[in-house]
């Protein structure tokens, strides 16, 4: 990440709704994308995503995946065009794998692990260890016959999850901060201006630890799932990120409220959230019908796919 002035950058955004579940009946072979879909999983997704430059930075080196079942969050770091190029590799690595476009994919830990050490190594390959990127991010797979969410994280970029009214954070930051809170040195509330706070202590690319961390939840009627860079929970508390998302229903009116709420405390580093959500496609929910967004999701790779 660099460090000099810059205004604010254009917007990239959109929104996107998809029902996930078994394929309809035909005569003919399923096809590959159907493979490992159990019958009567349903679930319907609505997401909404964006991102800023923020306004001072001079570059956006943020990278975002949503297309389902994978969205994910890069924020590059190594200044200059380093820290775009590391979280570029890394988004069309998990674009590229058999993981995207696949309904309710079978994926485990182990195969995501695979894919996310693919994309470290190919950005060490790339920038010579000299730069590299925080990931973080979901998959909604089939896991015992039922939907479920596979969080993955490496660094300090953040998921959420809003679930029956509660709200917490579900990844655990890889940074020297959340050591000294671990260790009671600081409180949360010291951290968030400790002159160390973007410290990450895990990236791809870079460094010598690259292992992420995985959780395996089940997936609840109307979850709400974000996905975020530092740019967001470093300027936003966590009190006001679940007001936002407990009040603004659509999830792409709710991506640019959150980027406006960093902007408005200043956006010191480039913003990106994703937020998604999961309903009961039989359910009678207020914004769930279809008609919503770009068919293919979304993606924004921060070297502009050079």
């Amino acid at each position: 990440m660099t460090d000099q002035q810059g205004g604010p950058g254009p917007q990239a955004n959109g929104s996107h709704a998809v029902d996930v579940g078994p394929p309809p009946s035909t005569t003919s072979a399923p096809r590959q994308q159907d493979a490992g879909t159990a019958p009567g999983l349903d679930v319907r997704l609505m997401y909404g995503f964006g991102t800023d430059r923020g306004l001072r930075r001079e570059l956006n080196e943020d990278s975002f995946l949503a297309v389902e079942p994978i969205f994910a969050v890069a924020d590059g770091m190594g200044g200059h065009e380093a820290g775009e190029v590391a979280s570029s590799i890394c988004v069309r690595t998990l674009e590229a794998s058999s993981i995207a476009g696949t309904r309710l994919p079978r994926v485990t830990a182990a195969e995501l692990d695979d894919v996310i050490r693919q994309a470290h190594q190919s950005i060490r390959s790339e920038a010579g260890g000299q730069a590299g990127t925080t990931l973080t991010g979901v998959v909604l797979v089939e896991e015992s016959g039922a939907p479920a969410w596979l969080f993955f994280n490496v660094g300090d970029s953040r998921a959420y999850r809003l679930s029956s009214g509660t709200f917490g954070q579900i990844t655990v930051d890889h940074s020297e901060v959340q050591e000294l809170v671990d260790l009671g040195s600081i409180t949360e509330q010291e951290a968030r201006t400790h002159h160390r706070r973007h410290v990450v202590t895990r990236a791809l690319g870079t460094g010598d630890d690259a292992d992420p961390d995985f959780w395996l939840m089940p997936v609840e009627d109307r979850d709400r799932i974000l996905l975020c860079s530092d740019g967001l929970s470093g300027e936003v508390t966590d009190e006001d990120i679940h007001l936002i998302l407990e009040t603004v229903p659509d999830p792409q009116d709710a991506c640019d409220a959150l980027i406006a709420a960093a902007l408005r405390s200043g956006a010191r580093d480039n913003v990106t959230v994703i937020v998604v959500d999961a309903s009961d496609p039989a359910g009678n929910h207020p914004g769930a019908g279809p008609g919503c967004g770009a068919a293919a999701g979304g993606r924004f790779a921060a070297d502009g796919d050079r």
